[in-house]
């Protein structure tokens, strides 16, 4: 299992806007903006798969993330970038049966031309960006530090800290541990640029 880290981009980025196709049927519109979210107090944007097993591995908690933050507070949006040519099981039907399967309280969006994954610098299946209320970026990291195969619980604990401070309006530590996971998977097997940066 290869694995590829965040590119830990600058905090106090604004966040890129997107507007793409929602696979989730539970979770409204068919297509979402960064501009719907203007009345949440903070947003967390995740880039994540159906099949990798470093997401897997979080799944349940990732939910039971975004159950507890509720959406008043802050909102969570998934998002899948893909090649669901050659991962098939990434297509937006695969998409809309895993978020139904696993109780997704989230919109799962689809960014077929990988555009916003790369907008966001997204390296990584899980990668995390946490916005303030003016989205700006103030977190970007792991989940917490358990893995596939390790004896760490898997709380969210990183993760949970920032959007803790983030809602009381307390500062974020700069020094955030990047998350891990398998590599997004481009088309034409081209990473982007910044990957090398």
């Amino acid at each position: 299992m290869v694995s590829t880290a965040s590119t830990m981009g600058s905090l106090g980025s604004p966040a890129p806007t997107f507007s793409l196709p929602n696979t989730n049927p539970a979770a409204g519109e068919k297509m979402v903006s960064l501009s719907d979210y203007t009345s949440s107090s903070a947003l967390l944007v995740a880039f994540i798969c159906n099949h990798c097993p470093y997401v897997i591995h979080i799944r349940e908690a990732l939910v039971q993330f975004a159950k507890d933050y509720s959406p008043g507070r802050l909102a969570l949006v998934a998002i899948s970038a893909n090649d669901a040519d050659n991962y098939p099981d990434d297509s937006p039907g695969k998409m809309s049966e895993e978020a139904i399967r696993h109780s997704f309280s989230f919109p799962y969006l689809y960014d077929e031309d990988q555009s916003v994954a790369k907008a966001y610098r997204a390296t990584c299946t899980p990668d995390f960006f946490l916005f303030d209320s003016e989205r700006r970026l103030v977190y970007r990291g792991q989940f917490d530090a358990s893995r596939p195969k390790s004896h760490e619980p898997v709380t969210g604990v990183d993760l949970r800290n920032a959007a803790d401070a983030v809602l009381a309006g307390s500062a974020i530590a700069d020094e955030q541990i990047p998350s891990i996971g398998c590599n997004i998977k481009w088309k034409d097997g081209g990473a982007p640029d910044y990957f090398s940066v």
